[in-house]
């Protein structure tokens, strides 16, 4: 146990596609290690959803590299076409990658939400690409060669569930998890490229994947408030109240996210009447290190 701790400590895409093209695609990454990009929430307010993450990325056999420059992503996509500047740390973080050699990980909802759209502009969008660059002056000009990937696809399309699964040592065996998607990891669709934003599986493939019994309920990709909870309180809790109920409803034990702000939300308006849970607690304990990671 010693020696795994001392190696956590260290350490500290098609959404269509089969499971055979995803099996061919990870032979093409024969070194699992990625730069990672946790973010402000996951230093300070949601610092389990990441120390678990890195424990389990040990087991799972994949080393996660901590950005050394990475800024605040902002939190919220500028939509301004002409808000260039607030994009920049998205693109230092994207370009550092890029040096590097390496794809880059995220965690929380939000964060992969804004870098990932801030790729695409700087592939697609001709004008966001020339000034960005234009304020950086980096060696070399970036142009969206950096590819993107939540923690979970790391689990899906390069882990593998089936491989997960058999190292899992402590399964929820009789539990029933509600997967809680939100708004961010999946819309707009065609850009996040995470799973069908209609009919999303990844987290139920996880869950199965741990032992456990998913539930599907109809709110499971529906907006918690989000940031409205600050202004909107009586509408955020109508709206986080509608998903827990669908859940409990449908038989769920508790619900698991990849969102700190969603988790704040859902446990504020349950009251805790059906917890919410970092999907990657749950992944930690599945693998048999969620009692070896010290208290945030």
């Amino acid at each position: 146990m010693h020696m795994r701790w001392t190696a956590i400590t260290r350490i500290c895409s098609d959404p269509w596609m089969n499971a055979d093209e995803r099996r061919t695609e990870r032979k093409d990454y024969k070194i699992m290690k990625y730069s990672y990009y946790p973010g402000c929430t996951l230093k300070t307010k949601a610092k389990m959803l990441d120390v678990y993450a890195r424990a389990s990325a040990v087991v799972l056999g994949f080393e996660l590299e901590e950005l050394e420059n990475w800024q605040c992503c902002g939190g919220v996509y500028p939509l301004g076409c002409d808000e260039i500047a607030t994009k920049l740390s998205s693109v230092r973080a994207l370009n550092e990658a890029k040096e590097k050699g390496q794809e880059l990980v995220t965690l929380c909802s939000a964060c992969h939400h804004v870098i990932k759209r801030v790729n695409d502009d700087m592939k697609n969008v001709e004008d966001i690409r020339m000034r960005a660059n234009n304020y950086m002056q980096l060696l070399e000009p970036y142009a969206g060669e950096t590819n993107v990937l939540h923690y979970l696809e790391v689990l899906r399309d390069r882990v593998g569930f089936d491989e997960l699964a058999k190292k899992v040592v402590n399964p929820f065996t009789g539990k029933k998890i509600g997967a809680y998607y939100g708004c961010l990891l999946l819309r707009p669709g065609k850009v996040m490229a995470f799973d069908n934003p209609e009919n999303p599986k990844i987290m139920e493939d996880f869950i199965r994947a741990i032992g456990a019994e998913p539930v599907i309920y109809p709110y499971r990709n529906e907006c918690c408030g989000g940031y409205i909870s600050l202004k909107e309180k009586e509408l955020t809790g109508t709206m986080c109240k509608d998903i827990t109920d669908s859940a409990a409803g449908f038989g769920a034990d508790m619900l698991i996210t990849a969102c700190p702000l969603c988790r704040y939300n859902l446990n504020m308006a349950g009251n805790g009447a059906l917890p919410v849970y970092y999907f990657t607690e749950l992944l930690a304990e599945a693998l048999g290190v969620k009692e070896e990671v010290p208290e945030a």
